[in-house]
């Protein structure tokens, strides 16, 4: 199971998170509004949920129903860029 960074990291790009993961699986690029953690590179250590000034990460069971759409959002993310 891995993190999934909800709609609260939009627009905020706070760094915190990615100073924190162990394996780097934390990415964006200048066209995103935001984070995204690639599912296949997490190792599911939590390090990344703590830091978050906006309480943004969960892990993917414990995404809220209204957020449900960021785990395929983060997903997606990473199949375009391979």
């Amino acid at each position: 199971m891995a993190y999934v960074i909800t709609d609260a990291c939009i627009d905020v790009k706070d760094q915190s998170c990615v100073q924190e993961c162990p394996v780097d699986c934390i990415k964006s690029d200048e066209e995103s509004n935001q984070y995204f953690i690639d599912p296949d590179i997490c190792i599911d250590c939590g390090a990344c949920q703590p830091v978050c000034p906006v309480n943004a990460i969960y892990p993917a069971d414990e995404v809220p129903a209204d957020q449900q759409h960021q785990v395929q959002v983060n997903a997606e993310y990473f199949k375009k860029a391979k």
